[in-house]
């Protein structure tokens, strides 16, 4: 069965990344300025945009996991492609900042013990658990993308549709009752794989709705339904509670914002050809950004970090104009003199 490409996820992609990007932008900023204050406030659901990712890899991975179930090297086909996507970039930037960097700023490289995690994704265990880590901040995400990916064609491979079902509802739950015992024990629940897997699982969710037919008959309205009766207490616990850290946020929060992105990916593949969201999330920047967006989620900390080492800009606005056209800059030479190389041995793998 060929899959049919929804070009509108990549506008989806974009979004993605652009609210991860505002989002670190701005949380950076110190000031006592109220207008700048609520400008934080708001942007601050731009970290939801993690949530976003999750769910549409989810979807995405899926959905090619089940089309290729009865293919031949089902695992060693998945794995490699998997890593031609991910590991270039990804150690490429783990040389750049702990061997470039220093070099270029006269620091000293993090001993080999603080970096190991990085190198064995193993990142968010240590951020979770506050071992002795020194590394990219930001990766905790793609450490939690490979453990969910190194489990799940298992998964897809030795059940049918149902069962995989009910692992899907089994990871939600597990997930759930993985955050409230963190949460009774004091622990950090953002960082961490089983507290945060119920996000993949949930994509993978609207996969099975696909290839059982149920997305063909489902009215793109129930979406829109759903995503507003979800919204309501969402949106409510982010804008009332944001910064204070309450346990029950902690808990819920990630699995409600799930199912909303679960919904706004839903209705996005539903609606019909020449509705303006489609029309919206195909156009050429957004498409443009989508493709890039894997550059522009590693990159950004280290482009915002450097304009404002070295321009040190007095405008918050001319700042961000910066950054983010240098961010978009080095994040498109990366995809096309580099990360576009192993893309090619991919899409050829893919064919075969």
């Amino acid at each position: 069965m060929k899959l049919k490409y929804f070009t509108e996820l990549d506008g989806v992609r974009a979004i993605a990344a652009l609210m991860v990007m505002v989002f670190h932008f701005f949380n950076d900023i110190q000031t006592t300025s109220p207008i700048l204050i609520l400008i934080k406030k708001i942007t601050g659901i731009g970290q939801s945009g993690v949530s976003l990712f999750f769910v549409l890899s989810g979807f995405l991975i899926t959905r090619i996991l089940i089309n290729s179930k009865n293919s031949d090297h089902f695992f060693l086909n998945f794995y490699i492609r998997r890593a031609l996507r991910i590991f270039p970039l990804y150690y490429l930037f783990l040389v750049i900042f702990y061997f470039l960097l220093p070099l270029i700023n006269d620091t000293t490289i993090a001993p080999f013990g603080q970096q190991i995690y990085f190198w064995v994704y193993l990142q968010n265990f240590a951020i979770t658990f506050n071992w002795n880590w020194n590394g990219p901040q930001h990766f905790w995400s793609l450490g939690i993308e490979e453990h969910f990916y190194f489990i799940w064609p298992l998964l897809i491979f030795y059940l049918d549709k149902e069962r995989i079902k009910i692992a899907i509802f089994v990871i939600i739950l597990l997930a759930f009752l993985v955050r409230l015992l963190m949460v009774i024990n004091n622990v950090e629940t953002f960082y961490f794989t089983f507290t945060r897997m119920d996000e993949l699982a949930i994509g993978a969710l609207l996969a099975i709705w696909e290839f059982n037919g149920k997305l063909e008959s489902y009215k793109p309205i129930n979406f829109i339904k759903w995503a507003f009766l979800l919204l309501i207490p969402t949106f409510g616990l982010w804008f009332f509670t944001s910064g204070k850290a309450l346990d029950v946020v902690q808990i819920v929060k990630y699995v409600l914002m799930a199912f909303c992105y679960f919904c706004f990916i839903g209705f996005a593949i539903t609606i019909k050809e020449n509705h303006f969201l489609k029309k919206f999330l195909r156009n050429k920047f957004f498409s443009f950004t989508g493709r890039i967006s894997y550059g522009l989620y590693v990159y950004h900390p280290l482009c915002f970090l450097l304009v404002n080492k070295h321009l040190q800009l007095n405008s918050i606005i001319l700042s961000f104009i910066v950054s983010f056209v240098f961010c978009f800059l080095v994040s498109s030479a990366s995809f096309y003199l580099f990360e576009s190389k192993f893309l090619g041995f991919k899409n050829k793998l893919q064919k075969t």
